[in-house]
């Protein structure tokens, strides 16, 4: 238990740091004059590095355990967070952002961990709520990373244009001490360090990563990954921007409402994996995958009615509807994937988890192209002063009708290979084979 709060304690403040600068996008477009074309590619940036760094990160923490490699990228990743402060221009802007993202590689590390510390009847209950606890660090930095900027302003640290800088220095020494937390206070697994396991000759030296990979179950979950989590990380970036622009939120409104998203985390994906694993006592793996598939659905169509909204009020309760749904599918996909071959947790983690990322991606890429450029008068002390503003309601529209396609088709999987399945246990019975 004390691995599995540290554990998620960790997670949280990776979720912290990867998407603190969400929040204070809007201060450092201004200050930087970044045009609509350039967030896009910023915020493509933030989650593709993280695509295969958890590719590489399941194959290592196979091998070498995820003490020694959660603690490696901790230090590693707390170099861009603490530096991007430093930005003077978009490309170096960019290729902060873009080292950040590797810090999503965390939660490949959490799920193998608390996936060997836990018996099998609850790894989806401790998946989840270790997942859930740690994403919620999502909503923290929504929530809390525009008070943290204000502050330094009001201690006379920085200018109110600045503060995003030196906000960012939070985050970055959270990631230095949980670190040192993680090396000093966990074990790799119950039976020990792996590399005292590896002296004795227990663990094995197999490629984990091609067992994960010819499995065509890792690739199912891969795609449901991407169509849950991909957009939970879109809203992570792009929740704020929308309220911002589309209602005329402030920076600190916007902040917190888009807070009230991450936050979902604390007790929806917990509360998909307990589902999940009430569900799988009585009816398995299949029954686990029909939950997905209908959260999906309810995913996608919560995503549609988010976006035509038309009053933030409805667009908050929607929010939080598609929210509680897609919080509940990455609960339930991860109560799923310690069961695809207990040889390769970690590389199986890895790939789905890197599903998620290039859903993340790609949703990104579509979202920059279907933005909106509009230009609208604000009256700020008596003048008036035009401003730049980006509409993102056709993007969150399409984005919806592709997710209640995936839903759609992990239902008619799951469907399918039920019904294969009765038939080959009918084909045994009958030849008595």
């Amino acid at each position: 238990m004390k691995t599995f709060h540290i554990t998620w304690l960790t997670f949280f403040f990776c979720f912290f740091a990867w998407f603190g600068m969400a929040p204070l996008m809007k201060i450092a477009r201004e200050q930087l004059h970044l045009t609509k074309d350039q967030v896009g590619n910023i915020q493509i940036a933030s989650v593709s590095a993280t695509i295969i760094a958890r590719l590489l990160i399941g194959r290592l923490v196979d091998k070498f355990g995820p003490k020694l490699i959660y603690t490696w990228l901790l230090v590693l990743c707390a170099i861009p967070v603490l530096l991007i402060g430093t930005s003077q221009s978009y490309t170096s802007f960019l290729l902060f952002r873009l080292a950040i993202g590797v810090i999503g590689a965390s939660f490949v590390i959490t799920q193998f961990h608390t996936s060997i510390m836990f018996a099998p009847g609850i790894k989806g209950t401790a998946n989840a709520t270790a997942g859930g606890f740690g994403n919620a660090g999502g909503g923290a930095a929504n929530l809390f990373m525009p008070l943290i900027a204000s502050g330094f302003t009001a201690l006379g640290f920085c200018s109110a244009a600045d503060s995003w800088r030196f906000a960012m220095i939070f985050p970055g020494v959270m990631l230095l001490l949980c670190a040192f937390l993680y090396h000093r206070y966990t074990l790799d697994s119950p039976q020990g360090d792996f590399k005292d396991l590896n002296k004795e000759g227990i663990k094995s030296s197999r490629n984990t990563f091609m067992i994960a990979a010819k499995d065509y179950r890792t690739w199912i979950l891969t795609i449901a990954y991407a169509a849950c989590f991909g957009v939970e990380i879109t809203v992570d970036n792009f929740a704020p921007i929308f309220f911002t622009d589309s209602f005329g939120a402030t920076i600190a409104v916007a902040g917190m409402v888009a807070g009230i998203f991450g936050w979902i985390n604390v007790f929806a994906r917990p509360l998909g994996g307990i589902v999940a694993d009430k569900i799988g006592k009585t009816y398995g793996f299949n029954g686990k995958t029909l939950l997905l598939a209908v959260l999906l659905l309810i995913e996608g169509f919560g995503i549609i009615w988010f976006a035509k909204s038309g009053s933030i009020g409805m667009c908050i309760f929607m929010m939080f509807l598609f929210g509680l749904s897609l919080k509940m599918a990455n609960g339930a996909t991860y109560s799923l994937v310690p069961f695809i071959n207990p040889l390769a947790v970690g590389s199986v983690a890895g790939i789905v988890g890197a599903g998620g990322n290039i859903g993340a991606m790609l949703i990104a890429y579509m979202f920059k192209v279907k933005a909106v450029h509009a230009v609208k008068d604000f009256t700020e002390n008596g003048l008036t002063v035009q401003k730049d503003l980006i509409d993102y309601t056709g993007a969150f529209t399409l984005l919806g009708f592709i997710i209640l396609g995936v839903g759609l088709a992990v239902f008619i999987f799951r469907t399918v290979m039920a019904q294969k399945r009765s038939g080959m246990e009918e084909l045994v019975l009958s030849t008595g084979n």
